[in-house]
């Protein structure tokens, strides 16, 4: 079932991840074949604080993934909600102060990214300006898309979202060309192009949460100063790696100013945007490495966070090397979309090519990252962080390109990518010991959770494995020393509870459902955890609805419920979880 949902999650996250970077690359493309090489170095100047905001929004929404993750997976109603008011508050907050600091102090800003290299008068920074300013009227909507993905995934609303990405990516395409064809409003009108676009996919995906299935409500008496603080504290790792990034954009935009001058930037800028997308199959499959983590860890799966870590880099090799191959192919027809200039293509093009040489570990280095955040492997995570996305590059392309000039600033990526993959490796070697293996990369703690014998789980699909799995549970509780009462008990929970969803929530045309049967034996308690993949349907929600009805009605889930000490239910990810404490 994990692998189902992987893959189910995987396509949905990669477009989501490409919210940002499709508008950026669709900008690029039109920028550099219609508005010329300045307004592409304006547009590389400018790419920084489109990062920070970028940034901003990933804290955020990753701090939703963790935070929303764990009460999700303990069945936390009130402490989801809670989540969910507090970040929309942020968003408002934080949206209303960047308009601020970007209209009011857009000279200053222009300045620090180096646009008035040649005065404040020249083009590159008249742009730059023209560009900020039309960016930062859709930042309301932009960091709004960022925040709802995590949402929207954990309510199953992937249609939603794919047709949010696919009517935001029409838009900018239309909205960029009739600026340049149209109203010819330079580097401005690209910004508020991106800006509409925004919007556009704004207003598809909030319908949502107007909606009166939607699992999320807003409730102001719910927000307190410590869950803001560790909404945000869950998502200051990845505002750790956003800001790297823009450090390192900036380092390298000044090193490459120095070396082969705007040029040199305006092929940069084409790398990293045509990069970006590519970089988006890599976020895709840590987002949802980072979500499942948080769910299956606060659930104490130990057995679900192995097989997440297996699954997660499998498919961060085999995509990313298939991305990594045909971008070494396209990269001159690529860069060509964005690019006239003949010295600026040919430089860009090597550069390209050299530049996703780094991709498969990148991948797995993100994939890692955003898993051991989910762990709350924090301080991990922000190493990690640092020394991908700034340091170790940084550091690798000034010391290469000593050697091989600009050619050394490109190979500089693969160059840090290895050398974090290498530290990572150091990391499981001193505290899990010898052994390239999921179980070390896990780096779970070993008193983490309940430990594997004492722990029976079973996958079942039809009545009959249901009681199959009744009796081998029996059986496994009796080997553990517990009461015939206490085992027959916990076998006829499983019975009553899975034939239940055999019978009402299967359909019958759909090969695919599956449920997962998982009894822990603790010493002060046992619990048992059925999740399944067909309808939604909550026995607790139910039966409270129906008590009122005659007794020997829903006679199953009334003798269940009236045996267990605990019973609570969320529904996340499309699946059903139920969790009965014995």
């Amino acid at each position: 079932m994990i692998k189902r949902i992987f893959r189910q999650m995987l396509l949905t996250q990669i477009l989501s991840s490409m919210t940002v970077m499709l508008c950026m690359l669709i900008d690029s493309i039109m920028i550099g074949r219609f508005l010329g090489v300045e307004s592409m170095t304006a547009y590389g100047l400018a790419t920084p604080v489109l990062l920070v905001f970028a940034a901003i929004g990933s804290m955020l929404s990753a701090g939703v993934q963790v935070m929303s993750g764990k009460t999700m997976g303990s069945g936390d109603k009130k402490g989801t909600d809670a989540c969910f008011t507090i970040s929309v508050i942020l968003v408002a907050a934080v949206s209303v102060v960047g308009l601020i600091a970007v209209l009011g102090f857009t000279d200053p800003i222009c300045q620090l990214l180096g646009a008035a290299k040649n005065g404040t008068d020249s083009e590159v920074y008249r742009l730059t300006k023209d560009y900020l300013k039309g960016f930062i009227i859709g930042a309301p909507a932009f960091l709004s898309a960022q925040v709802m993905v995590p949402y929207m995934q954990i309510s199953g609303s992937r249609i939603r979202l794919v047709v949010a990405v696919a009517a935001m990516t029409v838009g900018d395409i239309i909205f960029d060309a009739l600026n340049v064809f149209v109203f010819k409003q330079g580097t401005f009108g690209m910004g508020l192009a991106s800006s509409l676009s925004y919007y556009i996919a704004f207003v598809i995906g909030v319908a949502y949460f107007f909606k009166k299935s939607c699992i999320f409500r807003f409730r102001i008496k719910l927000v307190k100063a410590r869950l803001c603080a560790r909404l945000l504290k869950d998502g200051v790792p990845t505002l750790i790696n956003q800001v790297s990034l823009v450090l390192l954009t900036f380092v390298l935009n000044r090193l490459l100013l120095s070396i082969e001058g705007e040029i040199a930037v305006a092929a940069y800028s084409v790398i990293t945007t045509a990069g970006n997308i590519c970089y988006a199959f890599s976020s895709g499959i840590a987002s949802v490495a980072l979500m499942l983590s948080s769910i299956f860890y606060s659930d104490e799966d130990t057995t679900s966070l192995h097989t997440l870590v297996k699954i997660m880099i499998r498919y961060a090799v085999m995509i990313c090397a298939v991305v990594t191959v045909i971008s070494l192919v396209a990269a001159t027809p690529m860069v060509t979309l964005f690019l006239t200039d003949k010295s600026a293509k040919g430089m860009a093009v090597v550069g390209f090519r050299l530049f996703v040489l780094s991709l498969v570990p990148c991948a797995i280095n993100t994939s890692l990252k955003n898993y051991y955040q989910g762990i709350d492997k924090v301080h991990l995570t922000r190493t990690i962080s640092v020394l991908q996305n700034f340091a170790l590059p940084a550091l690798s392309s000034y010391l290469l390109s000593l050697a091989f000039g600009i050619n050394g600033v490109w190979l500089g990526f693969l160059s840090g990518e290895t050398l974090t993959l290498l530290f990572i490796g150091i990391v499981v070697f001193i505290k899990k010991g010898k052994g390239v293996n999921v179980r070390n990369f896990a780096l779970l703690p070993d008193d983490y959770g309940v430990k594997e014998e004492d722990c029976f789980e079973m996958s079942v699909r039809t009545s009959s494995e249901v009681v199959v799995a009744s009796e081998k549970a029996f059986d496994f509780c009796r080997e553990h020393g517990r009461s015939s009462k206490f085992c027959s008990m916990i076998a006829l929970c499983i019975e009553e509870m899975a034939n239940n969803i055999v019978e009402y929530g299967f359909d019958k045309q759909d090969t695919t459902h599956s449920i997962d049967i998982r009894v822990m034996l603790k010493p002060d308690e046992s619990v048992i955890r059925i999740r399944d993949n067909c309808k939604n349907f909550d026995p607790v929600d139910y039966l409270e609805l129906h008590k009122g009805d005659d007794k020997l009605a829903h006679i199953g889930i009334r003798m269940i419920m009236g045996m267990v000490k605990d019973a609570n239910y969320v529904n996340s990810l499309g699946l059903n979880n139920l969790t009965l404490k014995i």
